[in-house]
Formats: C-alpha cells, structure tokens, sequence
C-alpha cells in the first residue's frame, strides 16, 4: 500500500504538467499539431509503398557508396564551389555567359553542323551493323584488314586528319609549327 502511495505522489507533477500543457494550448497551436502529425502519418504511408522504399533504400545506398569512397566530400565541396561561384557572379558577368552561351548555340544551330552531326551518326551506326554482321576471326583477321588497299587509305585519312586539326589548332593559337 506505501508503495502505491509514492507512485501517485512522483505522478502528481506529471499530471499537473499535462493540464498545464492543455491549457497553455490555442486552438491554432492544436491545428498546428494536427497538421504536423497528419503529414508525418503520410510520410510513414509513403515509405510503406514498395516503390517509395525501395527508392529511400536506393539513396540510403548511394550515399553509404558515396561516404565510404570518399565522394560524399567530394560533392559537398562541388556544391561549396557552385554556390560561392552563384554569390561571388554579378550581373554583368551572369549578362556575359549568357551572351556568350547563345552565341555558341546559335554558332553550332547550322545546317552544316547538323548535317556534320547526322552524317557521323550514320556512319557510326553503319560501321556498328556491319561489325555486328561481320565480327573478326581473331586478331590476325584485323591486321590483315589494315594492310589492303581500303585500310591503308583509311589510316592515311585518319593521320593526315589528326594532323590537320594539330595545325590549325595550333594557328589558332598563334603558334607557328616548325616544318
């Protein structure tokens, strides 16, 4: 019975507590709660959707992956750099890049550039089919490709290409190659 006594008595305060606390309350204080309570109902139904919680597990991953290698560093110091470049920018120079990035755009917006484009493309995706439809034997098979007459010119084109763009990026430059 004494102890029962003691339990009432320590449970006192507690009680006194709780109506003090429900009569300090508004009725917006309560909507308030509410509110709070109902959206983190939603959020616990949310996780229990299969596809919710397998995209937070996905994350949870990511983020472990990132951590542990050292990557999570990496892309707190990346966006450090964004932002101190985003408050460091003025309006003259955020004018300037967007000069400049419409002028590339509207430099690289040509016909000829677009039929660069699709020409390579196709190239590509025909060289793609018949390596598919004609796989080499081995390595041998490969080599004897480069030393027919079809071979020979296209390694002739590739050299005299790469040395093509080599001088007139060097032109560009305002760096005169020895010859």
């Amino acid at each position: 019975m004494e102890g029962m006594l003691t339990s009432d008595v320590a449970a006192e305060p507690i009680r006194q507590l709780g109506a003090a606390a429900s009569a300090a309350l508004t009725d917006g204080m309560v909507e308030r709660l509410v509110a709070t309570g109902t959206t983190g109902l939603e959020v616990l139904d949310r996780l229990n959707d299969p596809d919710t919680k397998a995209a937070v597990h996905r994350v949870l991953d990511g983020l472990t992956a990132l951590h542990v290698t050292g990557g999570l560093d990496t892309l707190f110091e990346l966006v450090d750099v964004a932002h101190a470049a985003r408050s460091a920018a003025s309006d003259s120079m955020v004018e300037r890049l967007t000069v400049f990035l419409e002028t590339m755009a509207s430099n690289l917006a040509t016909q000829e550039i677009a039929e660069l484009a699709r020409d390579v493309e196709r190239a590509l995706y025909d060289a793609g089919q018949r390596c598919a439809n004609e796989p080499p034997r081995n390595l041998f098979s490969v080599l004897r490709r480069l030393f027919t007459t079809d071979g020979v010119k296209t390694m002739n084109l590739m050299l005299t290409f790469g040395k093509c763009w080599h001088e007139r990026a060097l032109a560009h430059a305002g760096v005169e190659e020895p010859r």
